[in-house]
């Protein structure tokens, strides 16, 4: 995997607003928010550009991500409103850096998502 954005944060040499750590997880607010929280969750270790780079032996890893973005909810008061978990996979998906993460949305209803 290429030194990406996300990298430079996991090593600390940029900046980022940090909510959530563990041993093998980052998540941080993103910096340009599409709804009122928005907040990106990612491997610390493990070099995955996208979903579909992902093996089965990952998969506990990827399912740790869905459950520190839950975690996260939970705590911050989001839970009860609801939330909506999202990750992209490629250019025509929507991703930008290729280092795999998820998206957290919440803080407003969210109305439907798709094709504009």
């Amino acid at each position: 995997m290429t030194d990406t954005l996300f990298s430079k944060i996991i090593r600390r040499e940029i900046p980022a607003t940090i909510v959530y750590e563990d041993e093998d997880i980052l998540g941080f607010k993103d910096i340009a928010p599409q709804a009122p929280v928005h907040v990106l969750f990612i491997p610390k270790h493990a070099p995955i550009p996208t979903l579909d780079d992902a093996t089965a032996e990952q998969a506990p890893l990827l399912g740790r991500l869905l459950l520190a973005a839950a975690e996260y909810a939970r705590r911050e008061g989001l839970a009860q409103d609801g939330y909506r978990v999202v990750m992209n996979c490629r250019e025509h998906a929507g991703q930008t850096v290729f280092h795999l993460h998820l998206h957290l949305l919440a803080g407003a209803p969210l109305g439907h998502f798709g094709t504009p």
